[in-house]
């Protein structure tokens, strides 16, 4: 491989000197990783200019809609003022478009984890990753039959209102409790990882940028509710689509044509059939993805409060799974890119590995590592790139405290308040609670950089609580027999089980009892010092680590979704088959609308069906039947 990689986008002015002399004839002497890294932080007044105009213009949404909720809500009546102004907070008053809240399914799902992530994934694993597409497609069927009938039947707010109605109020404040404990895990991940890009290419301290950042985002979330956060979402993701495709753009064409990227990365065996071995301890097969990365999804986009809101945004339940639909092909189109630039990045280093020669110091710093290389000639581009990296995070960022602002009033609050809220207290409630979890954030983003390994347990943890959460749901909307008493005992089996297992999982990669193979890399073609004795010493003892006896915890982590929603049904359906053999807890009646379509069709005859567990008056009977019908009907 030529050393075009490292010169490419340099200008004619950077080789005027005796550097001009190239690093297949002669190593430039003081040409060091050091050297090399200081002179790509090249982040120039264009692309500062790039980065603020996007926190301007997130800003100045924030404070349109804002503005106009405010004068909307000016003259109504004062009751109908503190519950129409809610309503329009947290759900957009339910009368969102769906093409912008389809952007923002997407934008909310994915953060700059999954921008810089996906790539590094293709770039030391390979391509089986990609298939997981018909994880996706899955997903979107059955969210489209079993819980969007269900949720947009109901009009509630907060989605753990369910669990209220099917179960009780135990298990709403569960479900809350675990789904906020998630969001507190992951959302300072999702600050750092952007932080951390743009500390590399500006050398700007994350403890300067981080909370400006974050403020901005908290400001114009508590300003502007769900419409500001839907609206900035359709902006942050253009500039993230821009920026991608400007890598791959440039990126391929440096390289010399989709062509070569595609022969190298044969070569470097990259491309990749799907496997079919069933062992469940791999890192990726068609197997675990078309088994375990389904429900892993559904939990995803079916239990967290910032997808479901979005969903409820919209009028009707038509709208939803239309905007269902563009959220999958969006999903896809995105993440079909992310797969190409993974492929890109390859064939760009695939003679000399940055990871080993430790150019770039963390497999996350690959991706910005190429960008300013690519990008070095073009002012204001390395800008776009690290406003669609802090776009896609705040896109998240905003989301899920919007989110936590509904779990707050709606069941931290209004559950356990004697009276009602009065307009001021329910203001206070949801712009406060956006301060306060946003405060949190950045504190806890500053524990992430000190912690180090422990960041990777962090993500683990967070998503233990996702398993034993989408089983409540799974057990309420179609396990009918499940009762109250079963759906806790379970959902706590469920917890601290995965907690065990996520514990059991991240210690033995620790260890180094757990290992997984890894792509073959080269730095035989290396045009600067990288010092390879220490290196190769490294790799070596690698590749002495003996792989241990496996065990259940070695599972694909795609697995762990489908484990732990299996423990908690199962022991769901154990505890309320018992209880109700021992006479302690009766049948209880379920509303139709709770469960889902196909499962009211072949209800068990002998657990009773009524309207009356959640009290209406006539006229919402008669409402509810004639919806219930046209849901069946569809």
């Amino acid at each position: 491989m030529s050393s075009d990689w490292l010169l490419k986008g340099r200008s004619d002015e950077d080789y005027s000197t005796d550097e001009t002399t190239s690093f297949e004839e002669s190593e430039p002497p003081g040409q060091t990783i050091d050297s090399i890294s200081r002179s790509l932080q090249r982040f120039d007044w264009p692309d500062y200019v790039v980065f603020v105009l996007m926190l301007l213009i997130c800003i100045v949404i924030g404070i349109f809609f804002g503005y106009k909720d405010h004068q909307k809500h000016k003259h109504r009546r004062k009751q109908a003022r503190r519950e129409s102004e809610a309503l329009d907070y947290l759900v957009g008053g339910r009368k969102m478009q769906i093409f912008p809240v389809s952007v923002s399914l997407v934008a909310s799902w994915i953060s700059g984890i999954s921008l810089l992530g996906t790539s590094t994934e293709i770039y030391v694993y390979g391509t089986q990753y990609c298939y997981i597409v018909f994880a996706v497609i899955m997903m979107g069927f059955v969210m489209h039959h079993v819980f969007l009938p269900v949720f947009h039947e109901l009009q509630i707010t907060s989605a753990y209102e369910y669990l209220q109605r099917r179960f009780d109020h135990r298990m709403r404040l569960f479900g809350s409790i675990l789904f906020t404990v998630a969001c507190l895990l992951w959302m300072p991940i999702v600050i750092y990882v952007p932080a951390l890009a743009f500390n590399q290419v500006t050398g700007m301290s994350i403890h300067i940028v981080t909370p400006i950042v974050c403020m901005i985002c908290v400001f114009y979330t508590s300003i502007g509710g769900l419409k500001a956060v839907v609206w900035t979402d359709v902006i942050q993701s253009g500039v993230t689509l821009l920026a991608l495709l400007a890598v791959l753009i440039k990126g391929t064409y440096d390289v010399g044509g989709p062509a070569e990227v595609v022969q190298r990365n044969i070569a470097g065996g990259r491309l990749e059939a799907p496997i079919f071995d069933p062992d469940p301890t791999l890192r990726h097969s068609i197997w675990i993805i078309l088994l375990g990365a389904p429900v892993w999804f559904c939990y995803g986009v079916s239990c967290s409060q910032d997808m479901i809101q979005r969903f409820l945004a919209l009028p009707t339940l038509q709208d939803a799974r239309k905007a269902l639909k563009g959220f999958v092909i969006g999903w896809i189109v995105v993440n079909v890119i992310f797969f190409l630039i993974g492929m890109l990045v390859y064939a760009t280093y695939y003679r000399c590995d940055p990871l080993t020669t430790q150019l770039a110091r963390a497999k996350d710093q690959l991706l910005p590592l190429f960008v300013m290389e690519t990008f070095a000639a073009y002012p204001g581009m390395t800008g776009v790139f690290v406003a669609g990296i802090f776009s896609a995070a705040l896109s998240s960022l905003s989301s899920a405290l919007n989110a936590l602002s509904a779990i707050t009033l709606e069941d931290f609050f209004k559950p356990y308040c004697k009276k009602p809220l009065t307009e001021k207290q329910i203001n206070y409630i949801m712009r406060g609670s956006v301060l306060v979890y946003g405060a949190l954030s950045v504190l806890l983003s500053i524990l992430v950089e000190h912690l180090g390994t422990v960041m990777q347990l962090t993500m683990t943890l967070s998503s233990a609580s996702g398993a034993p959460l989408f089983g409540l749901f799974v057990m309420g909307i179609l396990m009918p027999w499940v009762n109250g008493t079963g759906a806790l005992y379970g959902g706590v089996t469920g917890l601290l089980v995965m907690l065990y297992m996520c514990y059991k999982a991240q210690y033995s990669i620790a260890s180094g009892s757990r290992s997984f193979d890894t792509k073959p890399v080269s730095v035989e073609d290396c045009p600067y010092d990288y010092g390879r004795n220490a290196t190769m010493g490294l790799i070596e003892d690698d590749a002495e680590l003996e792989q241990l006896e496996k065990s259940i915890y070695h599972m694909s982590y795609m697995y762990f979704t489908l484990f732990g929603t299996s423990v908690t049904c199962l022991t769901g359906t154990v505890v309320s088959l018992l209880t109700k053999l021992c006479g302690s807890d009766r049948d209880q009646p379920i509303d139709p609308k709770l469960l889902a379509p196909c499962i009211r069709r072949i209800q068990p005859r002998d657990i009773p069906l009524t309207f009356q567990s959640v009290p209406t008056d006539n006229k919402q009977a008669e409402a509810s039947e004639a919806a219930l019908k046209r849901t069946e009907d569809g």
